[in-house]
């Protein structure tokens, strides 16, 4: 498509970002100019290219420029980054991701920490604090200065439930150890049983008193082991060293289920949960201790700091109220600094990281944002808007990709990515003004004033599922009555309690599955083709296609590229840095032995075959089993996801319409999902909203948590919770169809869906 070009870009050519014959991904050898200290919005359809550009070209090159500043002999201990497939890029500036990806689940990090407001405060009470303590380090949970000795600042203490570990009616040569690693015969489990302290061949309940203490609870002993010095530690002691002091997110799968079923987490006794000793609890200020500080609502902690008056502490009291007002401005208010950061959603953790940015000083940065509006009211995409604005309003450029009109209406210039996604995708349709935008004929300005309008008949009920005395989180022992049988959507600005209510309420009963956005378990070894089953069927057609067995045609099994091990990358590891991956060169990416490349299903090889997007699938392949999971991919919007793409590289909401695709064939389920807008174009919203229909229709019950105006029209029914966040949410403030809401309602939901409606 011809791109179409209004606007004008500044006379000075430094003034633009120029990217030439960009090719990364589905690239089409593209050229764009990006005018430098203003806020560009780069549009299309999910797999159009948008991240390939922002993220992939633009910003990558700008972070490979700035690592080779560094000496030969720091880049060598540093991941080594490609340069991206382009001609040229010139006038770059440094550019700062700002994206989605949690922020880690280590339990040291809180909102506090990753903002610094809690380094500020500490400084406070290391000032203010009677009695006094000492300096900062004294009201850190991360300082042995600081931290309760009892938790080491955790706040929380393990709790082991033995019968998890062992089972007492076997002896040990019978295998009564079930703690993973500790097999019968294994190293570990010869450092107990060969030990001395305890007979391998008695039934564990039949240990003395004694013998139980040393075989769970002995501490670390020296002794001789098959003629070998080593240390004896008993069971409990041993597990607690290997599994439980090291970080869960670091652990394999099996030890992570295992910690999962053996260990309660509790408030540690000693602290209450408050992570600090108690000479940093004693210490107050105007009434407070540090941890009842970090504990507040952000937007309660603010008004507080604002109530500190002493002139030793003033820069630091109006720093860290900045802070406090912009977590508040960002729609934070409602999180509290000891909030662990592990515990955030995407669009959460990009709002707190976005805060770090707004007092930088550094100016004439390029900030680079993903969808910072997911998981954002309409209340609050306002609020987003303002601290975009402001950032570029500081000379920053500012690059955002971007689904929400409401963000795109504030651009100073407009990228459209298309027409299609995936080998459809990847040209310019559109640069310009957002005005241009609108009048133009590319798939984004056609859906850029759509409104999806209120369903003209609301679907009846059959039956409910009730809540009744919800208390979790902010929740005000809610009661309600959720549908059966039709289309729900909670509502509520974020932090009203929506996810507490339903999340907390009704997953795990009976018939209720969750189809969420969180990151799928296994390796970089899965992908859409081995997470559907979509590769068994491909397997099998390729086998009875050749006279050759199926195993062949597994990635994961004989067909492997021995060089790769079948992962198509050749992964360093470089210890404690980042690892780094390069193409295989035996194979050059394409997984398999050259004997099962030979083999051809209608011209086709399997290494082509899981390169073709679904579109493309879903013309190639006749089989039945096949085609049903091809045909439910593209139901839920993935057409353009090649069959063989590694899972890790999903974006939430697709993570969310893979799983969905999965269980779209059960019958007679509720469906909860959350927020499966995330990542989808307006023109894609109509077909999920189809799809919802379907799900109905074929006998389902559907509950949508959802910030999305055209999936609020669409509803049969609406719960609103709010009335605001945190403490000044947690109730029902609407139940009822979308028709009352808009005509009687006066939530802060009802006000902007009767705005959307009437636009």
């Amino acid at each position: 498509m011809t791109p179409q070009q209004t606007g004008r870009h500044p006379a000075d050519a430094h003034d633009v970002i120029e990217v030439r014959g960009a090719r990364e991904n589905n690239l089409a050898d593209i050229d764009v100019d990006l005018p430098k200290r203003r806020l560009t919005v780069f549009t299309g359809v999910s797999g159009s290219g948008k991240s390939s550009l922002v993220f992939g070209t633009i910003a990558a090159e700008s972070r490979r420029l700035i690592d080779e500043t560094y000496t030969a002999f720091v880049q060598s201990f540093m991941p080594g980054l490609g340069r991206p497939e382009v001609d040229a890029l010139r006038n770059l500036s440094a550019a700062i991701i700002v994206d989605q990806e949690r922020m880690g689940a280590n339990s040291r990090s809180t909102v506090g920490t990753a903002t610094d407001a809690h380094t500020m405060l500490r400084i406070i009470f290391s000032r203010l604090g009677t009695p006094h303590v000492g300096t900062s380090t004294a009201f850190s949970f991360n300082s042995a200065e600081g931290m309760c000795p009892r938790c080491e600042g955790l706040g929380k203490v393990a709790d082991i439930d033995i019968d998890q570990f062992v089972d007492r009616e076997l002896s040990l040569n019978e295998g009564a150890i079930t703690v993973p690693n500790f097999a019968v015969g294994s190293w570990y489990w010869k450092s107990l049983a060969d030990s001395g302290f305890v007979d391998p061949d008695v039934k564990l309940r039949d240990y003395t008193d004694q013998q139980w203490q040393d075989f769970l609870h002995k501490p670390a002993t020296k002794m001789k082991l098959a003629g070998m010095n080593t240390t004896y530690e008993g069971l409990v002691v041993k597990v607690r060293r290997l599994f439980l002091s090291k970080d869960r997110e670091s652990m394999q799968p099996h030890i992570r289920a295992f910690v999962d079923r053996a260990v309660v987490f509790a408030a540690c006794p000693d602290c209450g949960g408050a992570r600090l000793n108690p000479a940093a609890l004693a210490a107050r200020v105007n009434g407070h201790n540090i941890a009842e500080c970090a504990a507040m609502q952000i937007s309660d902690l603010a008004k507080f700091v604002r109530g500190i008056d002493d002139p030793q502490v003033a820069p630091l009291v109006a720093t860290l109220s900045t802070t406090l007002d912009s977590l508040v401005e960002i729609g934070l208010g409602y999180l509290s600094l000891d909030r662990e950061s592990g515990t955030l959603s995407g669009g959460e953790a990009q709002r707190v990281k976005m805060v770090r940015h707004l007092g930088s000083s550094l100016t004439d940065v390029t900030y680079v944002f993903d969808e910072p509006t997911a998981g954002l009211h309409p209340h609050d995409i306002q609020r987003m808007n303002d601290l975009l604005l402001r950032l570029r309003d500081k000379g920053n450029t500012v690059l955002v990709v971007e689904h929400k009109p409401e963000t795109i209406a504030i651009a100073d210039h407009v990228v459209d990515l298309g027409p299609g996604a995936g080998t459809a995708g990847g040209h310019i349709c559109y640069t310009g003004d957002v005005a241009g935008l609108r009048g133009s004929d590319t798939l984004t300005g056609r859906h850029l004033d759509h409104r999806a309008g209120l369903r003209p008949r609301v679907r009846p009920h059959r039956g409910q599922l009730p809540i009744k005395d919800a208390d979790r989180h902010n929740l005000r022992n809610v009661s309600v009555d959720v549908p059966l049988g039709v289309l729900t959507v909670v509502t509520g600005v974020a932090g009203s309690g929506k996810s507490s209510l339903i999340h907390g309420s009704l997953t795990g009963r009976d018939g209720v599955v969750v189809v969420d956005q969180s990151p799928i378990r296994g390796s970089r070894r899965s992908n859409p083709a081995t997470y559907t089953g979509l590769l068994d069927p491909i397997r099998t057609a390729f086998a009875k296609a050749n006279g050759v067995k199926a195993a062949l045609f597994s990635a994961n099994s004989e067909g492997a590229c021995p060089g790769c091990r079948g992962i198509g990358l050749v992964y360093t590891d470089l210890a404690m840095m980042a690892g780094v991956a390069s193409v295989c060169e035996q194979c050059e990416g394409r997984r398999f032995t050259p004997q099962v490349l030979t083999y051809k299903l209608r011209g086709k090889d399997i290494s082509q075959v899981l390169a073709m997007p679904v579109d493309e699938a879903r013309g190639f392949f006749t089989e039945r089993q096949a085609r049903d999971i091809l045909d439910r991919l593209y139901d839920v919007g993935l057409g353009y996801l090649s069959l063989g793409q590694p899972l890790t590289t999903l974006s939430g909401g697709e993570r969310q319409r893979l799983k969905l695709a999965i269980r779209m064939a059960d019958k007679g389920t509720t469906y909860i999902l959350d927020e499966p807008t995330t990542g989808l174009h307006l023109a894609d919203v109509d077909q999920l909203l189809a799809l919802l229909d379907r799900l109905v229709d074929d006998g389902n019950t559907v509950i949508v948590i959802e910030h999305h105006q055209a999936v609020m029209a669409h509803a049969d029914w609406i719960i609103d919770l709010g009335p605001g966040a945190g403490h000044d949410g947690g109730r029902i403030v609407f139940t009822g169809t979308p028709h009352d809401l808009v005509a009687h309602g006066d939530t802060l939901t009802a006000r902007h869906l009767r705005t959307y409606l009437a636009h």
